[in-house]
């Protein structure tokens, strides 16, 4: 059974403060550039931390924002991205069962299970993309981390557009948290990142300083010179690479 959870007055409060309002009409213009295109294959939403019982206001964010991509015909599939990172839950699964549980079929549903910073969410969710044979492809996440992400995608000329959440358009839509069971997205011999990790080397993370390149996707010479302990040549990849 559904029970309807409205987009709270905290949520809305944050997101409309004064020194936000920048945030929300970059990604409200990127928004309308990135629709000129649709309809997309496929859309990447970065995983976020669930807590076990309920979905929080960033989760009910990427999540109805997915859905409303999905049924206004906008993207075909949904890529959720996320390890268990802050708890022992994966969270692009959670991100997935919720999503099936609002209607989305689950054929339609893809998990990346490997990122546990935003970059990697992006990357490996492209990769992901890439062997599902997508070839249109864009993200979907919050304006916070839609102006992050920009930079990271234009440095490395990676073929993803943007859809960022519109907040006129999300404060309209009734947000319903459906029940799941999020049993089965719980990860064995859990530890969490911020054990297995300082901070310095976090922060490194959420630049990308540990992504494993596939050669094919970086244009320039100078980042495969940089990355070559910890790039895929071009020659050992396999056909579902490609």
């Amino acid at each position: 059974m559904y029970k309807s959870v409205l987009v709270t007055a905290c949520l809305l409060a944050v997101l409309l403060s004064g020194c936000n309002k920048i945030f929300f009409r970059s990604a409200e213009k990127s928004f309308q550039k990135g629709i000129k295109d649709q309809p997309y294959d496929a859309i990447i939403v970065p995983g976020y931390p669930y807590n076990g019982y309920s979905w929080d206001r960033v989760l009910t964010l990427r999540i109805c924002w997915a859905k409303f991509l999905y049924d206004k015909g906008y993207t075909k599939n949904i890529i959720f991205s996320g390890g268990a990172v802050a708890t022992p839950y994966i969270e692009s699964r959670v991100m997935a069962y919720y999503a099936e549980a609002l209607g989305i079929p689950a054929e339609n549903l893809f998990t990346e299970e490997r990122a546990e910073h935003s970059t990697e969410n992006v990357y490996y969710s492209y990769r992901l993309a890439k062997e599902k044979g997508f070839k249109k492809i864009a993200l979907a996440t919050d304006p916070y981390q839609n102006g992050y992400m920009q930079k990271f995608v234009r440095k490395y000329q990676l073929p993803v557009a943007f859809l960022p959440t519109v907040l006129d358009t999300l404060r309209k839509l009734d947000t319903l948290q459906p029940s799941i069971d999020p049993k089965p997205a719980l990860k064995e011999n859990f530890v969490k990142l911020s054990d297995r990790e300082g901070f310095f080397k976090r922060f490194r993370g959420t630049l990308g300083r540990y992504i494993v390149w596939h050669e094919e996707d970086l244009k320039k010479e100078k980042y495969k010179r940089r990355y070559r302990d910890r790039m895929i040549p071009a020659r050992e990849l396999t056909r579902d690479d490609k």
